[in-house]
């Protein structure tokens, strides 16, 4: 329990500091103690507890338009990635939460685009990508994160924008997990257990927030998501 809890105060300083990163740091992690099924389950059910804290404020800064659109879709898609979830056996899912980090990893590298904001097109299909990532492997972050970082915008409403999504799909997760069955009572009072740390870790890391200059703030979550998949890759070998 020690172990699980330094794990998630970790993940939730991330979270805290860049609006994301603690289900991609913490489903790793967990999946070398538990199944990757329980690892998303706990993962989600965190991210739906630590969601209603700052929404105010997250809500005011974020790009509204573009972020309550891709959560819609995101929220329609999440039943789908859990129904993948539960056929799909844990070594074949470990495999592809590692490819999903690693290629997470990669998006953020590439070059920003333009002045202009994603069509409605390309937003619909980063929610429909996060909704299934959300379900598969407690991860909305891989389609997200490039989406907004890519864009010429302040990380403060890049932040808020990915976080407001992320609570969205974990309403949806925490909601799908139930009714097909992968989460139960037990693994609820586990993520009961570890909310302290979660709120210790996201506090210590929003307080952290905005000292960074905006190049390093982006810099650091590419690095985030680099040590993810290298995460994951050493649990696939071991």
């Amino acid at each position: 329990m020690l172990l699980l809890s330094a794990m998630t105060l970790g993940a939730a300083y991330i979270r805290g500091l860049t609006g994301f990163g603690m289900a991609i740091i913490l489903v790793p992690l967990f999946g070398m103690i538990v199944t990757p099924g329980q690892a998303v389950v706990i993962a989600i059910l965190l991210q739906v507890l630590i969601g209603p804290v700052g929404l105010k404020a997250i809500f005011a800064d974020a790009h509204r338009q573009s972020a309550l659109m891709i959560a819609a879709f995101a929220m329609l898609a999440t039943p789908i990635g859990v129904l993948l979830l539960k056929v799909t056996t844990p070594d074949v899912a470990r495999l592809m939460i590692a490819a999903i980090a690693i290629g997470a990893f990669a998006l953020v590298l590439l070059p920003q685009r333009g002045e202009l904001r994603p069509g409605p097109k390309e937003t619909a299909a980063t929610g429909i990508a996060s909704g299934i990532l959300t379900g598969f492997a407690a991860m909305p972050g891989p389609p997200v994160v490039p989406f907004y970082l890519r864009q010429p915008i302040p990380p403060k409403e890049a932040r808020a924008s990915m976080m407001l999504v992320f609570f969205a799909t974990a309403i949806a997760g925490t909601i799908s997990a139930f009714a097909l069955g992968l989460a139960d009572a037990r693994l609820l009072w586990l993520s009961l257990l570890l909310f302290p740390s979660v709120l210790a870790g996201n506090w210590l890391g929003a307080k952290s927030f905005g000292k960074v200059p905006p190049s390093l703030w982006r810099s650091f979550v590419a690095g985030i998501l680099g040590l993810a998949g290298i995460s994951a890759l050493i649990r696939l070998f071991n």
